[in-house]
């Protein structure tokens, strides 16, 4: 016999499991048999279904509850075991209950998740059909993995550079990953995926989602699937299709495991892009997976003034209710278990506003973030909020608490503004450049808090930023309506692909100028994987639904592709050399402290094109288009793990997003005496072109139009 089929063999000799206890939640095997503990207020009784190889389903009944927790013990029933939950209970929708026997249901806690969800009426909460051979189980697994020696990096933030990716889209072409593994969690661990990550630089993946997802009803109905993952049934199993073995659920845990452990040895940092603001069972017309049926009125917002139907801020249907103690016992518990047991570093929290609200707004005090402050395992890892919702007041750019970092959206969308057309002026691009004070200098954050982006999964692609005005998803069946129409794009003059020669050079020049900026401010980078490859997602912004080749990074070598990886990796390495261009203290604007005393400059300041310090007046010239940014490293305010201070060399960087050629007068002494350039963005690579020869403090320096320069001091 096969392991399940010898477990639900042995379970047949039980008409009602064995008393078992009402903790750990979820499946646990002990070595003889497995407990199973459920927790539901609204239930009138619960059962474990077990089945086997061929889907031949055994029922046991869990007759004991504590703390509205049901539980039961069942000897035999080990690891590899499929099983769900069918509970019991009042079915009066305008009561916010929806209990059906006839539906199962998967284990909140179940740490591997096995098959799709399929749409078809009997999974939906008020048909009385099995729901059985439409759904995902649940499967039992053995936690124990050989971790040997793995550690965790525990790269500063200040160090930090983060590289977003789907894992089977950045794996599922490339040439040197044999391709049984491409497209899974083995095929990132594989050397040729390491290996370019370590090439550029980056010390962080951030993996979109791995939680168990399945796919919306209505893109089945349309033939599509959800590539992306946005769409949870798990909050603590590893999505299985991506395993090695065609979805086996256990070897997607071991797999998962083995992946972040040959990412630690390569001195990368593993964190996940998680979702628990929503489910997949969507609004009120749904399908019954999971939470629904379990305890729809405990887990879910729902809308008081009509008890059948949620709140959403999410924008999915429904939103998840950390306010109770139990679902945000349910997310606090994921989070643990992600870090104790998989070893990850970190993770982004999707829409995190709805996770923080309260009654209807956004609240630093919410039992959300108080939950997360305490607890001494999640506190100390790497914590990154996507600040915005649906709801009225969602967007909470530079509001949340103190331990969180930020997706900076207001960074990306005024750097993004700056390049496209620059009406704006300066004022609100320094404040991105330098850490964003404004946004996080009052509430004991630091720059580290900015995320700062300019491409994400969601929008263009950085090619795409720079090649298209509008979006072309026409192919996601939605008519175009779908994806974000403020794209703050400039596609240089025509339309896409094919452009002219004149056009493809300032498009390429526009892509190394938002790649420098990206890299040279201050905060923690996060890239995109395939920007440093000009990645095309052919204009679609909004690519959920292609698990094809237009979101699959393309490796062939092309000459764009290698000028945008060459520039991506010259910057990481003059960011990883120089501390002042990834400092963790805000600037001052006040005179650097040295070891010979103060110097006669200040640790940042701004230029004008003629060479002077920026005026008040300046601030709020919206025509111009055009600025310096000083950074003095000799004397960093931040220090060594010894107390020392940290010297570095001192910098000038100029942007220039007019669309006319222009001048930058280089300021002279006390600032420097000559200036040498490290990065141009005219040329490909951003590799200076001609003499390196010094530039004198004084000069007019010739700006091409749409360019950047990086030029490093010289004093003496």
């Amino acid at each position: 016999m096969l392991p399940d089929q010898l477990s639900a063999a042995l379970a047949k000799r039980l008409d009602r499991a064995w008393p078992g206890a009402p903790f750990p939640l979820g499946a646990n095997w002990d070595g003889e048999g497995t407990n199973f503990a459920l927790w539901s207020t609204t239930a009138t009784a619960v059962s474990v279904c077990l089945f086997d190889a061929n889907g031949l389903e055994t029922r046991i009944a869990l007759g004991d509850r504590t703390y509205h927790v049901w539980h039961g013990y069942v000897p035999g029933v080990g690891p590899g075991q499929r099983y769900g939950f069918r509970v019991e209970g009042p079915f009066e929708p305008a009561k916010g209950l929806f209990h059906n026997p006839a539906k199962l249901l998967l284990d909140p806690y179940a740490r591997a998740i096995e098959g799709d969800f399929t749409d078809d009426p009997s999974v939906y909460p008020g048909s009385g059909a099995d729901s059985a051979p439409c759904v995902p189980r649940s499967v039992i697994v053995h936690d124990g993995f050989p971790w040997g020696d793995d550690h965790r990096p525990n790269v500063p933030w200040d160090d930090t550079v983060i590289y977003e990716l789907h894992l089977r889209g950045f794996t599922q072409h490339h040439p040197d990953i044999p391709p049984e593994l491409r497209g899974t969690y083995t095929g990132l661990a594989h050397p040729a995926a390491i290996d370019h990550l370590r090439s550029l630089g980056v010390t962080a993946v951030e993996l979109m989602p791995i939680h168990a997802f399945v796919s919306e009803p209505h893109l089945q109905r349309r033939g599509a699937r959800n590539y992306w993952g946005y769409n949870s049934v798990g909050f603590f199993a590893p999505h299985a299709a991506y395993a090695t073995s065609l979805g086996d659920a256990a070897d997607a845990v071991r797999e998962f495991k083995a992946m972040v452990r040959a990412l630690h040895k390569a001195g990368i940092e593993v964190i996940l892009d998680v979702v628990y603001n929503h489910t997949a069972e969507g609004g009120p017309d749904g399908p019954m997976l999971e939470f629904r049926g379990i305890d729809n009125d405990a887990y879910y917002r729902l809308d008081e003034t009509d008890l059948s139907r949620y709140v959403d801020y999410t924008g999915c249907g429904n939103t998840f209710d950390p306010r109770r103690p139990f679902p945000l016992q349910v997310i606090t518990d994921s989070l643990r278990y992600w870090i104790t047991e998989m070893h990850v570093d970190g993770f982004r929290f999707d829409l995190a506003s709805a996770l923080a609200r309260s009654l209807h707004d956004v609240d630093k005090l919410s039992s959300f973030f108080d939950t997360i402050h305490q607890d001494p395992v999640i506190s100390q890892v790497k914590l990154i909020a996507e600040p915005w919702d649906v709801g009225d007041g969602g967007y909470q750019v530079g509001e949340f608490p103190p331990l969180w970092t930020e997706w900076n959206g207001k960074y990306r969308d005024t750097v993004r503004s700056f390049w496209a057309h620059g009406a704006d002026g300066v004022r609100d691009l320094a404040f991105r450049l330098s850490g964003s004070s404004d946004l996080y200098g009052d509430d004991g954050r630091l720059p580290i808090a900015s995320i700062n982006f300019i491409t994400a999964h969601d929008g263009f692609t950085m090619r795409d930023l720079v090649s298209y005005a509008e979006k072309h998803n026409d192919d996601n069946g939605e008519d175009n309506r779908d994806g974000t129409d403020d794209n703050r794009s400039y596609n240089c003059g025509v339309e896409g692909e094919p452009a002219p020669p004149a056009v493809q050079s300032l498009r390429r020049r526009q892509a190394r100028n938002l790649l420098a900026t990206l890299l040279l401010s201050t905060g923690a980078p996060m890239l995109v994987a395939g920007d440093e490859m000009w990645r095309t997602q052919r204009g679609n912004n909004n690519a959920y639904v292609h698990d094809n080749e237009v979101s699959w990074l393309d490796w062939t070598p092309t000459e764009p592709g290698q000028d945008m990886l060459t520039l991506t990796r010259r910057l990481l390495a003059l960011r990883r050399a120089h501390p002042v261009l990834r400092q963790s203290a805000f600037f001052e604007g006040h005179p650097v402290k040295t070891g010979d005393g103060y110097s006669d400059t200040k640790d940042l300041a701004w230029f004008h094109p003629a060479g002077r310090e920026l005026a008040e007046d300046d601030w709020f010239d919206t025509g111009l288009r055009s600025i310096g940014m000083y950074l003095d490293g000799r004397g960093l305010r931040h220090r060594t793990a010894r107390g020392e201070t940290i010297m570095d060399e001192s910098f000038l960087l100029l942007l220039h997003s007019g669309d006319a050629d222009g001048y930058f007068t280089l300021p002279d002494a006390p600032w420097a005496t000559a200036y040498e350039a490290i990065i141009d963005t005219t040329q490909p690579g951003g590799v200076p072109a001609g003499s390196s020869a010094p530039l004198t403090g004084g000069m007019d320096l010739p700006m091409q139009a749409r360019s950047v320069l990086l030029l490093q001091v010289r004093r003496g």
